[in-house]
């Protein structure tokens, strides 16, 4: 019998269903995984209501921006480091927060409206953090796969192909991709807390009209401007350990290099950085002895690629905007999104004074 803190494969199939069709109504996840409807339902229920499986969405871009994302290895005196996360989990635009072993005791990923934004964070968010001893960040220059292509099964031939029935197509080659407007954003605002919710009752948190939900919510996945991601806590994935990998390779590389890796199933996450490793990658396997045997075989398939260093994560602690248990387990959620901190943006306004006044 199964425990309650485990998923069978039948638990195992829905989430991986939810991946590939995140908004797809019970009778189609139900036919994909040979279950009814209301199994399927109802053991989506169990899931979410123990954190062991969610769905979120999140915006690519924001109106007249196109985000960066940045990488920040975060030092911390040994006894302040939780209660530094701590400080750092709701900030929205920080979408990954986590423990690891290696070159920092954090490590975070973030999103910015600009540079700008990005140093204030640093210097004047994080540098007044009591705790920080030291921080050193990058910006992401490509991103070249993300958790939300990621799949815990794969579903091939006409079960996949049902599964993606309704989905829109992809614009096209040279086609121009519109910046989401404050409508598209009101659409996203309204889905933020379930995914899965109707087009009626997105159209009235956002205090649209169902017709221009779904045909704005039509465009906006179709031109990738809103993504899902459907996760499963990691130590039940069968991949329960995540590696952070760093490498350098010749800049004419990067792309064929990136592309390789990305196609790889154990690659959750692939950027090019801008500092002197230019290419890190997460991965998911089984074992800690699998991350030496895929270092090896990624080496020797790929002899441009060197493995300058390694990071084993300890405690997810935000994992696309989800606060985790030690065990990976869902907690809650942070939006992602813009955050005006006030505090950090009076220090900004502080020091440029005093420049001014020198």
């Amino acid at each position: 019998m199964r425990e309650p803190g485990e998923l069978d494969d039948v638990d195992v199939r829905i989430v991986a269903a939810l991946q590939v069709a995140p908004r797809a109504d019970w009778q189609r996840i139900g036919q994909a995984v040979e279950v009814s409807a209301s199994t399927a339902a109802r053991r989506w229920a169990r899931m979410t209501g123990a954190g062991l499986a969610w769905i979120s969405c999140h915006p690519m871009r924001l109106p007249g921006v196109s985000p960066i994302i940045a990488v920040i290895e975060v030092d911390c005196a040994p006894a302040r480091l939780y209660s530094v996360a701590e400080h750092l989990l709701d900030d929205p635009h920080a979408i990954n927060v986590v423990h690891t072993t290696g070159p920092c005791d954090l490590l975070v990923t973030a999103a910015f409206a600009d540079h700008a934004s990005l140093a204030r964070y640093v210097g004047f968010r994080l540098g007044e953090l009591d705790g920080v001893t030291g921080i050193r960040s990058q910006v992401a220059t490509t991103l070249h796969a993300d958790g939300t292509r990621w799949r815990l099964h794969r579903f091939t031939g006409d079960t996949l192909a049902a599964l993606q029935r309704g989905r829109p197509p992809r614009p096209g080659t040279g086609r121009p991709v519109a910046d989401p407007d404050e409508t598209d954003m009101a659409v996203i605002a309204a889905m933020s807390t379930d995914c899965r919710q109707s087009i009626v009752d997105i159209a009235d948190r956002a205090g649209l009209s169902p017709t221009t939900v779904q045909r704005r919510l039509a465009r906006l996945e179709a031109d990738r401007l809103l993504v899902y991601r459907c996760e499963v806590a990691r130590d039940l994935s069968g991949w329960p350990v995540a590696v952070t990998l760093w490498g350098s390779v010749p800049p004419s590389g990067v792309a064929p290099i990136a592309a390789q890796l990305a196609g790889l199933r154990e690659v959750r996450m692939c950027m090019s950085l801008t500092g002197r490793h230019n290419l890190t990658f997460t991965v998911w396997v089984p074992s800690l002895d699998d991350v030496e045997a895929l270092e090896t075989n990624l080496t020797t398939r790929i002899p441009d690629l060197v493995i300058a260093d390694r990071a084993v994560t300890l405690w997810p602690l935000k994992h696309g905007g989800h606060i985790l248990d030690p065990r990976g387990r869902h907690i809650r959620l942070v939006p992602v999104g813009p955050w005006p901190d006030s505090k950090a943006a009076d220090a900004e306004s502080a020091f440029l004074q005093r420049l001014r006044d020198a």
